[in-house]
């Protein structure tokens, strides 16, 4: 077993494992930015190495730096965690050529693998379904016509290289096909290093749902039961659980089984995860992609299993025998993630760099929080937007769901909003009590104008939106609710405006947050309607539009392409 393993990651999933390195009698070796240079991760570790600035470009996902504080370390091994360099087949590569061990799957898989397209070429070869689509990639708006005219729509435009949501975009009646492919492929080039996108044909009402499964060293393919995750916005998850309140019992093995078909096919070493949508009628499912590495949501199979994946990952990377064959895999009791993030649900799940100026992590029997926040936590908007992620355990569904009910109802976060108020929310939907919900729930069926992410809001009940004080009156503490009840004769609002509007008939446009300027999308003198986007913002790894809140022409504009920018900054003005 090794000595010592450099951790290429921060955040929550680096003390994850460093954990599961200490479990072992392992050093683990931190890297950090110059942003992280306080961050918990970095003091946690053993060792901690600065491999470069703030942009994740020149750190995280700098190979040369990162490859320098292993050596300077002396790790025998890499681990890459999620994100960044976790499905990089360059990375990988680099590792095992300066003599390291590489924890995950060999580079020619990540490469086969961590491709989408050619991970969909691997599913058919297996004979498992897959969604219909493209198994090349596609570069102009004529090949995505020509799709849209064999398929219709919706058709979704996705990264080839990578998942997470980026690099996603959804065609639907009236969208421009031009824009959508620039920016998915721009996205993804952002995110993965490689512009490349594909089509499939966008499904009404999925499931979207996974399955882990392990390689080890003898070459047997180990898989488990599901995870549902099909709470989901901006095609990123938010909530997951273990098994899936959608599956029989009969699709469950199906399902399982097609994963370790297509793992064994390539050969597959180490932990990865096979995705599928799961179609409307519970029965039908697809092969989405693979994901060659360990998931933000590994968590909830170790609750139901009993297995630590981290663990198995180190000894299969070590070359030792997990001792465990199919037969020992089954699901006990029930499991839900929580993904905490610094995000404002209601106005649209917008990424809310900050500082932390509160924080109480929840506990209790059946509650684990893996994290990496604290209080005085600065939340940068230069990576993504996970502050921590809470799960739950219970004998059923239900013990689990109240447990993660009490838990978020102790959890505090300060000076940031996060995504608490929406996971209350849906915690308590009588459609999630049911399972009732699929991967177009959350952003087309549920309004969350009144989930505000800032102080003192909380899950909106049936009289309306709670909110909640603590004042103290003669020495003696009082905790203070109020509801907010909504007028019978209101509409649902509408969405928060872009900017300000000034004197003089003027809009300013300014920036909801701090960030980049990605694209202009208007210029000097353009006459512009209401809900026109202006300029496309990139923060915390996320693409946002800003839309102009009246029309008008386009009088001034103070920004340019590749810009940072701080929140409240004038973008452009209108009038």
């Amino acid at each position: 077993m090794f000595r010592k393993v450099l951790i290429a990651n921060r955040g929550e999933i680096a003390i994850r494992l460093m954990r599961g390195c200490r479990d072992l009698g392992i050093s683990p070796v931190a890297v950090y930015s110059d942003l992280d240079r306080d961050a918990l991760h970095a003091r946690l570790a053993d060792e901690a190495y600065n491999v470069g600035p703030g942009p994740a470009a020149k750190s995280y996902l700098d190979i040369g730096a990162v490859l320098e504080a292993a050596k300077r370390s002396g790790a025998q091994a890499v681990h890459p965690g999620y994100g960044f360099l976790a499905e990089s087949a360059a990375f990988s590569s680099a590792v095992i050529e300066a003599g390291l061990v590489w924890v995950g799957p060999s580079p020619d898989i990540i490469a086969t693998m961590g491709d989408k397209t050619e991970a969909r070429r691997a599913a058919a070869d297996a004979g498992i379904a897959i969604v219909p689509g493209t198994v090349d990639p596609v570069a102009s708006a004529p090949e995505v016509e020509n799709f849209v005219a064999e398929h219709g729509l919706p058709v979704a435009i996705k990264a080839s290289a990578g998942g997470g949501g980026k690099g996603f975009r959804v065609i639907a009646e009236g969208d421009d096909i031009a824009s959508a492919l620039e920016g998915a492929a721009r996205e993804a080039k952002a995110s993965f290093s490689s512009a490349d996108v594909y089509l499939e044909r966008y499904l009404a009402k999925p499931r979207h749902v996974e399955v882990q499964v392990l390689g080890d060293a003898s070459g047997a393919i180990l898989s488990f039961p599901e995870r549902d995750c099909s709470l989901q916005r901006r095609h990123q998850k938010l909530l997951e659980e273990s098994p899936s309140p959608a599956l029989s019992s009969g699709v469950r093995e199906a399902i399982m089984e097609a994963a370790a078909k297509v793992s064994k096919l390539v050969g597959y070493r180490n932990a990865g995860t096979c995705e599928f949508l799961l179609d409307a009628d519970g029965e039908t499912f697809y092969f989405l992609e693979m994901n060659t590495r360990l998931q933000v949501e590994h968590p909830v199979t170790e609750l139901v299993t009993g297995i630590d994946l981290v663990r198995a990952q180190l000894l299969i990377a070590a070359g030792e025998s997990l001792e465990l064959d199919q037969g020992d895999i089954s699901a006990t009791g029930h499991a839900i993630e929580c993904r905490i993030n610094a995000e404002d649900p209601a106005a649209g799940f917008m990424p809310a760099p900050g500082k932390i100026t509160r924080y109480r992590e929840p506990a209790g029997p059946g509650v684990r929080v893996d994290s990496g926040a604290e209080e005085g936590t600065v939340v940068p908007q230069a990576y993504d937007p996970l502050v921590s992620k809470v799960i739950s355990y219970g004998a059923t569904r239900e013990e689990a769901r109240t447990r993660m009910l009490r838990a978020l109802g102790e959890y505090q976060i300060g000076g940031i909003p996060t995504t608490l108020p929406w996971h209350k929310a849906i915690l308590d939907d009588p459609r999630f009590a049911a399972g009732d919900y699929h991967t177009g729930t959350v952003e087309n069926e549920m309004d969350l104008s009144g989930l505000g992410g800032g102080k003192g809001a909380v899950s909106p009940g049936p009289d309306g939106i709670e909110r909640s004080w603590v004042l103290e009156l003669d020495g003696k503490r009082f905790g203070v609710r109020a509801h907010e009840r909504p007028s019978p004769w209101s509409v649902k609002p509408r969405p928060p405006k872009a900017g300000s509007v000034g004197g003089g008939g003027a809009e300013v446009i300014t920036a909801p947050m701090q960030g980049t300027i990605v694209k202009l999308l208007v210029e000097t003198g353009q006459d512009i309607d209401a809900g026109d986007a202006v300029c496309v913002l990139e923060a915390m790894k996320m693409e946002n539009s800003i839309l102009a809140n009246s029309g008008g022409t386009v009088e001034e504009i103070q920004v340019a392409a590749g810009e940072p920018v701080e929140a409240g900054a004038t973008i452009a003005v209108i009038r």
